[in-house]
């Protein structure tokens, strides 16, 4: 999962839950689970749901909605949003039922349960903010607009059993035919009204989200993956045709990045667009899932700048198919989704994948080396403001309580940092031939997603399978408290602290804008009486110009954020064309781009001897 902050970890289960004897209840008919939500009758904005329950041959039963899901690392209780549980007999009976906490109901008389009854509401109506722990995390949570959007995370709409989470479960969704459900299940009923699902366990069924809206999709294979791309957008600001082809870049990337410890033959990304009304998500970031990833994010957000973000979570999410989904622990394996107890190893679920988020960008040559540093940089300086001498390990195995829960973000921060520290050392100790992507290719040789490894043997395996050096860096600086010297580790490739240039905004004089605009007539307009900056003199622009199109893209104060995003892309040198309007007369002006740098500290490459190995680093 990863939250941005605009929120950002999420990340859901997928693997089989550990079977466990029970004394007080037993099956003797191991038939299906199976599961009715109507999407078609919608009472006071809830949605019913009809599970027939397995066949019992005690007096009690016990079924729970989860308290949390694997990735948030936090306690959401969807419980609370379920409403007027029944438990009927087959003939239609009531039987006596208990709630034994806000998760959890008990079933008396359970030899005669047929089904069980209950009304869910939504989570996105009661969201108080996207912040850590204001609320359900929106890719996590549940939506219901009547004919308009559902978005099902199993979770909030089914439960199960004690115990018999590994039955295989058969969710039929009725729902209107103007609505399309989005997701990598596979549906078995060819109705145009009814759909059904098939999973082989609960765990298999938490992590498939599905969306239902008004078809807006886009499909496209990438190296045997075929990936579905489905949006909502409240107003049809966005398409998912207008945005897919960044996704499509960036999914093709990854794909040549990961080589073969991807295997997936199926991926789905939904991604719902608030309209950010107080009824609506808020929460905006994506959570991941083995075979999808869900996103959210406001719809006024420019198409530009929402390409961007959508490229930077779900290459995170997407990562993830590595670790925690493809190698984890027993604590993630045989998760308990009312009494969880957390892995210590929040360095590498989220952070060595926020490394690869990042790393892949620039070894495919999505971003510039310059580009890959900063954000490095960036990263440093965040996690130095947060409790650098708290040991990494004991904050993951607590993330729940504080004061371990308030350094959660810092897994996007320092773990990916971890992750970088890491690769550095195998890269210097294999003379650039191994790096980390290589150590999680042997863990998912070692491990896979159906083998998990106990939380205290890891290290060790680790340093097994790379140097010592690894070891010692893992229990001085990951389980110890001792700060990380980022600058001896970048040193080894030959990356130091200098003085760099940096471009400043092209339509910026010092702190002093230079443009300006009518929100009667929308224009753009050049500032009188203001000193413009080299690039607007350069180019003959004057004071009271409208700006109408820039490179033969047309502008207006509604689409500015994307204008500004434009010329911030531009390059030394680059041909521009500028459309004005000057008094009553339209013009254009075209030039050379002439920008203005300030000096800045930085990070560059300064020693010639460690080219290779930084380009090992970078590039292998």
């Amino acid at each position: 999962m990863k939250k941005i902050i605009l929120s950002l970890t999420v990340l859901t289960l997928l693997f089989s839950c550990k079977p466990t004897a029970s004394t007080t209840q037993q099956l003797t008919d191991k038939k299906d689970v199976s599961v009715t939500i109507n999407l078609n009758t919608i009472v006071d904005d809830k949605v019913m749901v009809t599970v027939n329950a397995p066949k019992f041959t005690t007096d009690e039963v016990v079924y729970h909605i989860p308290k949390i899901i694997p990735g948030t690392y936090s306690v959401d209780d969807y419980g609370k949003f379920i409403d007027d549980v029944k438990a009927i007999d087959s003939k239609g009976n009531p039987l006596e039922i208990a709630k034994l906490d806000t998760n959890s109901w008990s079933i008396k008389n359970a030899q005669k349960l047929d089904k069980i009854t209950y009304l869910v509401n939504d989570t996105y109506d009661v969201e108080g903010g996207g912040g850590f722990g204001s609320g359900v995390f929106s890719p996590a949570g549940t939506n219901i607009n009547e004919g308009k959007n559902f978005m099902i995370n199993n979770h909030g709409f089914v439960g199960y059993f004690d115990d018999k989470k590994d039955l295989t479960y058969n969710v039929t969704i009725l729902h209107p035919e103007t609505l399309f459900g989005a997701t990598s299940l596979v549906d078995s009923d060819a109705s145009a009204t009814s759909d059904l699902f098939i999973t082989s366990r609960y765990n298999d069924l938490v992590d498939n989200p599905i969306m239902y809206s008004k078809p807006d999709n886009i499909t496209f294979n990438v190296d045997g993956m075929d990936i579905l791309f489905s949006v909502y957008s409240p107003t049809g600001k966005h398409t998912a045709k207008a945005l897919s082809a960044d996704l499509e870049k960036c999914m093709r990337a990854q794909k040549k990045f990961l080589g073969p410890i991807n295997t997936n033959k199926r991926y789905t990304v939904l991604l719902y667009l608030s309209d950010m009304k107080a009824k609506d998500a808020k929460g905006f970031g994506a959570l991941e899932h083995n075979s999808a990833t869900s996103v959210v994010f406001p719809e006024l957000m420019p198409s530009s700048a929402l390409g961007k973000q959508l490229i930077d979570v779900v290459s995170h999410e997407f990562f993830h198919i590595v670790t925690p989904l493809g190698v984890h622990s027993n604590e993630i394996h045989y998760f308990d989704f009312n009494a969880p107890k957390m892995s210590q190893h929040l360095w590498m679920y989220e952070g060595v994948t926020e490394y690869f988020a990042n790393l892949f960008q620039v070894n495919q040559g999505l971003i510039t080396e310059d580009a890959f540093y900063k954000r490095m940089i960036e990263k440093i300086g965040n996690a130095k403001r947060m409790n650098d001498t708290m040991p990494f390990t004991k904050m993951s195995e607590n993330v729940l309580v504080e004061p371990y829960k308030a350094q959660y973000l810092n897994v996007y921060e320092k773990g990916a940092l971890i992750g970088m520290c890491i690769d550095i050392i195998i890269r210097e100790k294999s003379n650039g031939e191994r790096g980390i992507k290589d150590l999680m290719q042997k863990l998912t040789n070692e491990y896979g997603s159906k083998k998990p490894f106990n939380d205290n043997e890891l290290f060790g395996k680790i340093t097994e399978l790379t140097y010592p050096e690894v070891g010692e860096f893992l229990t001085t600086y990951v389980s110890g408290s001792t700060p990380i010297p980022y600058d001896f580790y970048f040193a080894k490739v030959g990356i130091a602290k200098a003085k760099t240039k940096k471009a400043t905004n092209p339509f910026l004089k010092g702190k002093t804008a230079g443009i300006t605009g009518n929100p009667t007539t929308k224009e753009i307009l050049v500032r009188n009486n203001t000193e413009l900056s080299t690039f607007l003199t350069n180019i003959g622009l004057k004071g009271d110009d409208v700006i109408m199109a820039i490179n033969d893209t047309n502008y207006t104060l509604d689409t500015l954020s994307e204008m500004m995003t434009s010329v911030q892309n531009l390059k030394e040198g680059d041909a521009i064309s500028i459309k004005i309007k000057r008094g009553k007369k339209e013009e254009t002006l075209t030039g050379k781009v002439s920008l203005t740098y300030d000096e800045v500290e930085g990070y560059q490459s300064i020693d010639p001897s460690k080219e290779t190995l930084k380009e090992a680093w970078l590039k292998g």
